[in-house]
């Protein structure tokens, strides 16, 4: 199995929104504190299959160009051998954390797992099978196609390595032509491992297995990677019902990028103060993700929030504040998804279908649509807000 190391593994996100934020002070603590504040997210949702990645399996699935490589989880992490893993469509994380050097995470050895099923199928076939032409009977001839090309190569079966064909010492296989391609342009055995097998046909469809993998060929198309993940799941029963997405986020690239730096709107030059009898107002930028408080027509608190994802998204308009709770248990189902956060703190609802601003203690992405329509706040800073806005508060929310 190959080992992995996590230090220096984590890609720099190169896509990501461009997002014009307003002027803000240089000398803002609250601005300081919500780039300080910001990190990416541990664990993220795929909708493609329903399940979550977490911790160092997400460092690793996305440094490796995650489903391009992997494909996307078809269980949760769960133990097996005394490991903790999770199966993709194409191969299957392995947690070992008393691994040298940090080297925690495994890629599991599942194309050999898939050839001890295909050759405990050849042991199990009858010479009786050999009838007529029967479902039974064609899983018996691949059982022992496999089993025949899983014998490693005599001295004198060896020929000379060429452009097209290699011979592979450390299993005693060859990979020639399409599959020695994919296979040294994909890592060779950082990726896939070594080869277990010779090539063989089945139905028409050339197959070669290797340590952590299985790639076809068919006449007139590329080589392609079975997806041996999935069926190593099916053949061992394993759960792969999709689960509840909860407050998750969606997996997206956008997730892992930073909020953009603000232009400084005044350098070396004090704060004014604020009239004490001016109108206190909330102000939302959707598209910079961006809260100010505002008296008057200054600036007294700002920060990075997140506000409703795709599908969820915040409305638009003006509010004011209409009820205040210190804390509140929300639960229910918006568009279909289900959702219960306990004791939420400082809760301000804006409208009567319940959008509120609420201090977030479930992540810290903050400069990034998140929510079912609240607008997700620091801690610290929905404390604050709590405290400043009255009831009645004007609330204006804008793109």
């Amino acid at each position: 199995m190959l080992l992995i190391a996590l230090i220096g593994v984590l890609l720099s996100a190169s896509i990501g929104p461009t997002m014009a934020a307003a002027p803000l002070a240089s000398t803002s603590p609250v601005f300081a504190a919500a780039q300080d504040a910001w990190s990416p997210p541990t664990t993220v949702y795929i909708p493609q299959t329903g399940h979550t990645i977490d911790g160092v399996f997400l460092d690793v699935w996305r440094a490796w160009s995650g489903a391009a490589s992997f494909g996307y989880p078809i269980t949760e992490e769960f133990e097996a051998g005394g490991h903790v893993v999770q199966y993709y469509e194409y191969a299957r994380f392995e947690y070992w954390p008393n691994a040298p050097e940090g080297n925690v995470v495994n890629f599991g050895d599942i194309g050999a797992d898939l050839l001890g099923l295909l050759t405990e199928d050849a042991a199990d076939v009858n010479e009786a099978d050999e009838g007529p032409a029967t479902p039974q009977a064609d899983q018996a001839d691949v059982a022992k196609q496999v089993a025949r090309a899983a014998k490693p190569l005599e001295p004198d079966e060896v020929d000379t390595d060429t452009e097209n064909r290699r011979f592979v010492s450390a299993t005693g296989h060859t990979v020639q032509f399409g599959f020695k391609q994919f296979w040294e342009e994909s890592g060779e055995e950082d990726y896939l491992g070594y080869p277990l097998t010779e090539e063989y046909v089945a139905d028409g469809t050339t197959f070669q297995i290797f340590e952590r993998g299985q790639l076809r060929w068919e006449p007139g198309s590329k080589v392609r990677m079975v997806p041996v993940g999935t069926e190593l799941a099916e053949r061992y029963g394993l759960d792969t019902s999709p689960v509840p997405q909860g407050n998750v986020p969606t997996y997206s690239e956008e997730l892992f990028t930073p909020p953009p730096t603000p232009t400084p709107a005044t350098s070396g030059r004090t704060q004014p103060q604020p009239d004490p009898t001016a109108e206190k107002w909330i102000e939302v930028d959707l598209s910079t993700q961006y809260m100010i408080a505002w008296q008057g027509n200054v600036r007294v608190q700002e920060s990075y929030v997140s506000t409703g994802k795709p599908g969820f998204e915040t409305p638009a308009g003006t509010y004011q504040i209409l009820v205040k709770k210190p804390v509140e248990d929300m639960e229910g189902v918006i568009g279909g998804e289900y959702y219960n956060v306990p004791e939420v703190p400082d809760v301000l609802y804006f409208t009567n279908v319940g959008h509120a601003f609420h201090g977030t203690y479930w992540h810290s992405n903050f400069g990034t649509p998140m929510s079912h329509g609240c607008v997700n706040l620091p801690t610290d800073v929905a404390d604050w807000l709590y405290s400043w806005a009255p009831i009645g508060t004007r609330v204006e929310i804008h793109e």
